[in-house]
């Protein structure tokens, strides 16, 4: 029943991809969005794994140039390595981006090195001015839809945080 559910979300979450018209998607791996980015190969989505998150960044710059809808998929512990990358040239440039990212290090945690890059994602993406919303309820999916018309639309950087609760 459970890897049922987990299939459910993940499929969920790469309907809003398309319906969002992203047309490039970069990641970084992460065992919580592992099961996405299966679904994003499975239908066979313009897909690149970096190695680092900011590198994720460069690329989805060079789609925006290109007049791309590009998103990166990462961990929320990634944002600290992609900060500059995303002030400095996305932002700064007024690019279209969005971050989709596990949120890692809340309740129920099991790898403690996780947590303090939990809980200071959301101030990193509030001191960016960086929209955001948390997703934490499978109801909830369809809100990452809208935040990512809405980031491509107004050429700005916007996110999700997707609590570990959505795949319980």
């Amino acid at each position: 029943m459970k890897s049922k559910e987990l299939r459910s979300v993940d499929s969920l979450i790469v309907d809003c991809i398309e319906r969002a018209n992203v047309d490039i998607i970069c990641s970084v791996p992460c065992n919580m969005l592992a099961g996405i980015l299966s679904e994003i190969d499975r239908r066979h989505l313009v897909h690149i794994p970096v190695c680092r998150e900011e590198e994720g960044v460069g690329i989805a710059a060079g789609a925006a140039l290109a007049g791309k809808n590009p998103l990166v998929l990462m961990q929320n512990s990634g944002l600290g390595n992609a900060i500059n990358a995303l002030a400095s040239l996305t932002k700064l440039y007024g690019l279209p981006l969005f971050l989709l990212m596990s949120h890692r290090g809340g309740s129920g945690e099991q790898i403690v090195a996780q947590v303090p890059m939990g809980k200071a994602a959301p101030k990193l993406l509030r001191a960016l001015s960086i929209d955001f919303i948390t997703v934490e309820d499978v109801k909830d999916i369809t809100l990452v839809e809208h935040a990512m018309k809405t980031a491509y639309r107004e050429n700005k950087i916007s996110g999700a945080l997707l609590s570990r609760e959505l795949w319980r």
